[in-house]
């Protein structure tokens, strides 16, 4: 396997352009991937001094040795046997492997800054999980650093403390006991800690190279002794129940195949320092706590010179050699000692010594190692946090570092907090606690790996290519699964604390350059599922708007923007807007620096819609473009929808809502980020409402030219008027629309003569009124529909029609009043001329009969909070389009909001 450099890994990523387009790169990039200043202001030293022994191998080997080497390696081969004992360490081995891969597969696809895992991690993830993983795996290192000391005081006292029975010190028995005394000790050994780790991690790293030198000479000694020592007989006492001693008589045989036959199955029995029965779950827990130390060196990434290469290549070679010396020493206590010597004395191993002393040294050593190993990597991951502000004030101290990168108010931290926990006196429980986190944290790595590899990002190739998804989702089930087995309790309340960080600092923490993996995700699906919508699979039964909507000046169209937000039923809801020029005469595209300010306009609105924007030398042109390309495969506009064209002013709706009038700069009202667009350059982009001597950039050809475009282009087109005055249609409103109306007149009212209710026009408006009804602010809203008739004529043939209509609303299963409407008045004014084509618009129709109509919908839909009327077809002609247009508006001329639609699709039916 051969690893190479990441070119220029001391210095920052290539910031990314997700900051905004209005924002400069020094304040886009991060702040933690840059070079830190000391805080005297002089240029800081580079921190990186580290290879890959003293700063991978070391930490990680002393990290999986701890006290469990000593303390209790014959604990689980006394309980489990030999062949169980095997077995747990070839699962645990192989479940810290799989996330070993997804460490070497991410160590190797970037520069790495601090942080260890914590950078890996919200690198890959974003900052919220990345944030709540490393707070997480921060407190474990706190809790682990202070178990490290109290196991370490305790292998103290078991030599040197005195008898609490006894006034008088024997022998080297001279140092008093009791919890005070235990505080006292350990805060002394928290001491020498916080002062080798305030020096920096280059005096740590060459501390515990003669601490693994310690350790390694007591190995060997424990490995000679198998061999020197002859067998010995011991009588081993434990303090019963009632206070009486409980004796056994245990052997030390030396290499024996009998010994070793006996050790071969599982004995589960009572275990002397809890009074309980062990079980294959009990003991694998705690054997698994000596595998909770693979991301030791990981955590150094901050000092090592290449960490790219230093972390792989260091954890594997430290993981590989851990697992050889637990291997044979477990086959050698099982060869040499009898079960009872195992599970009745956890430090057989000193009796069975050439010289005692080398294994408790050992054991000092290992705990001193793990506890400041502990610190260093706490400490580090604080910083790393503090310099991404995730947290707030509460950590801003902890950026400061010393003259060589040292992060030394951030080991202060640390200190304190592991003084605050030696003061329980007792960590046994708390134990399966640290291996819980961890387990999180390592879950969460294979699950950053996972997601990058599922994403399929060109970005992600990792010189390291010995991973899958596969590896990946087995280290996140085995390390679940695992966590579990150990602590059911501790596994569900630390995955509860996990989801609280998570949606903590969903609300509070800012934005970042570093890429959010939910983006790659989210594409990489969509992507997969539009291919898989296939529109020769569509029917009628599941049809549902998917509406483009064509806005101007979003000053002037917020309250239609809002409307049709309600309108889309889930489909597909694309804002247009057509930029007038020519890409030949400028010197760049000027639509693509609009984009964030139209995005940011949604964020404000609240409404959940695309933004398509275009450069055209008319608007009728831009139209026909947005139509034709706007969306993809299946997801394409089905409807077009226009503002109304006539000449009144319109408002300025940035000056009537909150949102627009006050807001912090930079965050939106709920504290988001904007993405560079704050509230002044928002308003500032759009351009003021048109007034009565503004030119018009669209001509009323060119708008009935657009609309007759819609339809030839088999598009549904609505027109909307009055849209202003619509109230309550913000995302804060609390209507239900129990108070409002919602009218229907599915008739052509520009064509007395045509009483066909069942056309696809009229199902068409029908069926957008039963939309609008279903949505979560008009659900409430009452339906009325409209029934045109003549009740003069001697025809009575519009009773008919009315059960017919009746019928077909329950097929169509719409709830709505049906009010009957003579308007006999009305078509008294009206004169059919020769060679009128059906469904167009009439261009006889006479002042007096447009008056009527309009005088007719103000009488029965004036208190309505929306009408829905037919759109009759524009005319063929280019010449009658003023007269058009001034036909529809004299129909609707006050009445308030009212949609025209003109349907050309079948949208209704009535069969399952």
């Amino acid at each position: 396997m051969k690893l190479s450099a990441m070119p220029n890994e001391r210095s920052p990523l290539i910031t990314s352009g997700v900051c905004g387009l209005t924002l400069t790169a020094a304040t886009c990039g991060t702040a933690s991937d840059s070079p830190q200043e000391s805080s005297s202001g002089k240029p800081a030293q580079d921190p990186r001094r580290l290879n890959t022994f003293f700063g991978v191998m070391v930490p990680t080997i002393l990290s999986m040795f701890s006290i469990i080497l000593f303390l209790r390696t014959g604990f689980v081969v006394g309980h489990a046997g030999l062949l169980q004992g095997l077995l747990m360490v070839v699962v645990a081995y192989t479940i810290i492997s799989l996330t070993i891969l997804s460490i070497c597969a991410i160590s190797t696809n970037g520069a790495i800054q601090g942080g260890g895992a914590y950078y890996m991690i919200s690198r890959s993830l974003g900052p919220e999980f990345g944030g709540s993983i490393g707070l997480m795996f921060f407190l474990a290192k706190v809790f682990a650093c202070g178990e490290y000391v109290l196991g370490l005081v305790e292998a103290i006292l078991n030599v040197f403390g005195a008898d609490p029975e006894s006034s008088v010190s024997k022998g080297l028995r001279v140092l008093p006991q009791g919890y005070w005394y235990t505080v006292l000790y350990s805060s002394a050994v928290l001491l020498l800690c916080l002062l080798v780790c305030l020096v920096g991690a280059h005096i740590y790293s060459r501390t515990a190279f003669a601490i693994l030198l310690v350790v390694t000479v007591s190995l060997l000694s424990v490995f000679i002794s198998s061999v020197a020592v002859k067998p010995k007989d011991f009588v081993i006492t434990h303090q019963g129940p009632g206070n009486q001693t409980l004796r056994y008589n245990a052997s030390y045989t030396g290499f024996s195949a009998t010994t070793l036959r006996n050790n071969l199955g599982s004995g589960y029995s009572l275990d002397y320092s809890t009074n309980s029965v062990m079980s294959f779950a009990t003991v694998f827990a705690v054997m698994f706590t000596s595998c909770t130390g693979i991301m030791a060196g990981a955590n150094m990434s901050g000092e090592l010179k290449t960490p790219s290469i230093s972390i792989p290549k260091g954890t594997i070679i430290a993981v590989f050699y851990t697992f050889t010396v637990y291997v044979l020493l477990f086959i050698l206590v099982s060869a040499t000692c009898d079960r009872t010597l195992l599970i009745q004395d956890y430090g057989f191993l000193q009796r069975i010594n050439i010289w005692p002393p080398f294994v408790t040294i050992g054991i000092y050593c290992a705990s001193l190692s793990a506890a400041m190993c502990a610190m260093i990597g706490a400490s580090r991951i604080l910083h790393a946090l503090a310099l991404d502000h995730l947290f707030g004030l509460p950590l801003a101290p902890a950026t400061v570092t010393s003259n060589s990168g040292n992060p030394w108010v951030a080991v202060l931290y640390t200190w304190g907090l592991a003084q605050c926990v030696v003061f329980a006196g007792q960590l046994n429980a708390v134990a399966s606690l640290v291996t819980v986190f961890y387990l999180l944290a390592y879950a969460a790595v294979d699950l950053a790996c996972l997601a990058l590899e599922w994403a399929s990002a060109p970005n992600f190739r990792p010189t390291f290519q010995f991973f899958s998804w596969h590896t990946c989702l087995l280290g996140i089930l085995s390390c679940l699964v695992m966590m579990f087995v150990i602590n059911p309790v501790y596994s569900s309340g630390s995955i509860v604390l996990l989801l609280l960080l998570l949606l903590f600092l969903h609300y509070r923490s800012p934005t970042s350059s570093w890429g959010y993996i939910s983006q790659a995700l989210i594409f990489h699906q969509v992507r997969k599922y539009l291919l898989m919508l296939d529109v020769r699979k569509d029917h009628v039964k599941f049809w549902r708007p998917q509406v483009l909507l064509m806005v101007s000046n979003p000053r002037s169209s917020c309250q239609l923007i809002l409307f049709v937000n309600q309108l889309k039923k889930g489909g597909l809801y694309v804002l247009g807007h057509v930029q007038l020029g020519d890409l030949d005469s400028l010197p760049s595209d000027p639509v693509q620096t609009q984009y964030n300010f139209w995005l940011s306009l949604v964020d404000k609105l609240g409404v959940k819609a695309f933004v398509d924007l275009t450069l055209s030398p008319s608007v009728r042109q831009g139209t026909q473009h947005l139509l034709r390309i706007t969306g993809l495969g299946g997801m394409k506009p089905n409807t077009l929808i226009l503002g109304f064209y006539d000449s009144s002013t319109p408002d300025d709706f940035f000056l009537q809502d909150s949102a627009f009038c006050c807001s912090s700069v930079g965050e939106g009202s709920e504290g988001e980020y904007n993405f560079g667009v704050d509230l002044p350059s928002l308003q500032a982009h759009f351009p003021p409402v048109r007034h009565v001597e503004s030119p018009r950039w669209l001509s009323p050809d060119e708008y009935v030219g657009i609309i007759s475009d819609a339809i030839k282009m088999k598009k549904n087109v609505c027109l909307g008027r009055y849209f202003f005055q619509l109230q309550g249609e913000g995302k804060d409103s609390k209507i239900d629309g129990s108070e409002r109306t919602i009218d229907v007149w599915p008739l052509n009212l520009f064509q007395p003569g045509n009483q066909d209710y069942q056309d696809v026009c009229s199902l068409f408006l029908l069926q957008m009124a039963c939309v609008l009804n279903m949505s979560s602010k008009w659900r409430h809203a009452r339906m009325r529909i409209f029934l045109n008739v003549e009740t003069g004529s001697s025809d009575q043939g519009w009773v008919v029609n009315e059960e017919t209509f009746r019928e077909l609303l329950r097929k169509l299963r719409i709830r709505a009043a049906i009010k009957i409407v003579s308007w006999d008045s009305v078509v008294q004014h009206y004169a059919l001329p020769e060679g009128e084509c059906c469904g167009e618009l009439t261009p006889g129709l006479s002042e007096d009969f447009l008056s009527a109509v309009n005088c007719m919908l103000m009488e029965h839909s004036s208190q309505a909070a929306v009408r829905f009327l037919y759109l009759p077809r524009p005319p063929a002609g280019h010449n009658q389009s003023q007269l058009y247009l001034a036909q529809l508006e004299a129909v609707t001329k006050g009445l308030g909001p009212t949609l025209l639609i003109h349907g050309v699709t079948p949208v209704t039916y009535t069969e399952l």
